[in-house]
This record gives C-alpha cells, sequence and structure tokens, in this order.
C-alpha cells in the first residue's frame, strides 16, 4: 500500500510538472506603436551594427513592451545618486522589485523581466541611458542616445558583441523611450510576438 501511495505521488508530480511547462499562463501585451524617436534610435542601432559588419537585430514586441514599461518605471520612481542603478524596479503588483548594485547580485531581475511582464521566453539584457535634455528632433535625440552608449565601453560591448558579449547572437531587440529615460533590451531568442507597429 505505502509503495502504490508513492507511485501515485511521483506520477502525480510529474504529470503536475509536464503540464506546467506545456500549458504557461499567456500574458496579453497592450496594443502600442513606437514613438519616432524610439524608431529612429532602432535604426541607428543596426546602422551602427553594420557599421561593424554585424547583422540586423529584428524589432521584439514583447523587448519593446519590456523597454518602455521600464522607462515609464524609471520616469515615474527612480532616484538617482543612490546605490540602486537604473537596472533597479520599483514596487509594483506586475513584476518583481529589486535594488540592482554594481556587483550584478540581482541580475537574475533583469533578465526574468521579459517572461515576467510577456510571452517571451529567453532572457533579457537591458542598457540604460538618462539624461534631462530631449531634442525636439527624434534623429538627434536617438543620435544623443547612442553617443551616450557608444562612449561607454561596457554599454558598447552590448550593441556590438565584443568581449563579453561576443559568442553572442542577438535574435530580438526592443527600444523604450519615455521621459528622460531609454533602454533599449536585446534577447538571444526569436520573439514569437513579432514586430510592434511604428507611427505613434
Amino acid at each position: 500500500m505505502i509503495r502504490l501511495i508513492a507511485v501515485c505521488l511521483i506520477i502525480s508530480l510529474i504529470s503536475g510538472k509536464t503540464f506546467s511547462q506545456q500549458n504557461p499562463p499567456v500574458k496579453i501585451v497592450p496594443e502600442f506603436s513606437l514613438t519616432k524617436p524610439e524608431i529612429e534610435l532602432y535604426k541607428l542601432i543596426n546602422a551602427y551594427r553594420k557599421e561593424k559588419g554585424l547583422p540586423t537585430v529584428k524589432l521584439s514586441t514583447s523587448l519593446c513592451y519590456v523597454a518602455r514599461t521600464h522607462a515609464r518605471d524609471q520616469e515615474a520612481n527612480f532616484k538617482q545618486g543612490t546605490s540602486c542603478n537604473m537596472h533597479s524596479w520599483s514596487q509594483n503588483t506586475t513584476w518583481s522589485s529589486c535594488c540592482y548594485t554594481p556587483d550584478h547580485k540581482q541580475g537574475k531581475c533583469m533578465w526574468d523581466k521579459p517572461r515576467e511582464l510577456t510571452n517571451y521566453t529567453g532572457d533579457g539584457f537591458e542598457i540604460s541611458f538618462w539624461s534631462t535634455y530631449q531634442d525636439p528632433d527624434p534623429v538627434k535625440q536617438a543620435k544623443d542616445i547612442l553617443d551616450g552608449w557608444k562612449g561607454s565601453q561596457g554599454h558598447n560591448d552590448v550593441i556590438t558583441n565584443r568581449n563579453t558579449w561576443k559568442n553572442v547572437e542577438w535574435k530580438a531587440i526592443g527600444i523604450g523611450i519615455y521621459g528622460e529615460y531609454a533602454d533599449v533590451w536585446f534577447g538571444e531568442v526569436d520573439d514569437s510576438a513579432g514586430t510592434p507597429k511604428s507611427g505613434e
């Protein structure tokens, strides 16, 4: 009898795990369009990659949503000059919060965000930008942001797959600009949600 109970318990655990893996909860990403500065930044990043002999990275609806969501969160809640850097997320019922510190101990908080907020199955890797000045010309605004990242080796390495990122192939990219913040998210997995609309 004990053996039978044990066998049933094992079968139920295996069945439960298999079921949950095959039927993950579907997250609905609201329909949205990219703004002109976001479109220009996407174009400039891929033009810059092309200069380096790198392929175009496909625009991702899921990663764009994560990028826009984080830029809005930063604009509303992030405080400059604290021990928490711009990869931090505020307290919210929609996502897990974290204080992201330079030692990367909260790295999982970033990597998991696409899975928390969307149906994207891969990890997410973010570069973030802050400026109190936004040029009214979307092309110039996008250029200012990219120039800021070009001047930072760590950010530039992510964009151009150098050093730590040299063996990584980016298959998806998300762009989000809101207020004083701009975020770009990279992923190694194709996005089944496709590409977002443009022209907001």
